[in-house]
């Protein structure tokens, strides 16, 4: 009967442990999830601000202002996050970040690319 009664305990740990990292691997992917939402939120502003401009390149200060907002993790922006427009028809809005559970060396930064082309 003791070995009966080991026997599921283990079993209910191993179920136990199974639940939280699936816990854990849910949250990864939301997190990531509100990251592209927000890289695309960023890209969709700079790609209004030019269209407004009519040009395919944003005036220094409306850029210097969307890289700061790309930056910015407490006003919506991005964890380690950097924005680049090429100018060029269609210009490219190039959006990376590295999501705090992805730290290390050698790994891959999420990135998030558009293309806007002005009339």
């Amino acid at each position: 009967m003791l070995v009966e009664v080991l026997v599921s305990v283990v079993l209910f740990s191993i179920g136990v442990l199974g639940l939280l990292a699936l816990h854990a691997h849910g949250s990864q992917t939301s997190s990531d999830s509100d990251d592209r939402m927000r890289a695309a939120v960023l890209a969709s502003k700079i790609a209004s601000d030019m269209w407004a401009e009519n040009s395919t390149t944003a005036t220094p200060s409306t850029y210097s202002a969307w890289q700061t907002a790309v930056a910015d993790t407490a006003n919506g922006g991005l964890p380690s996050g950097a924005g680049v427009v090429a100018p060029g028809s269609p210009a490219t809005i190039t959006i990376t970040w590295s999501a705090p559970w992805r730290s290390g060396t050698g790994v891959q930064k999420s990135q998030y690319v558009t293309k806007v082309q002005i009339p």
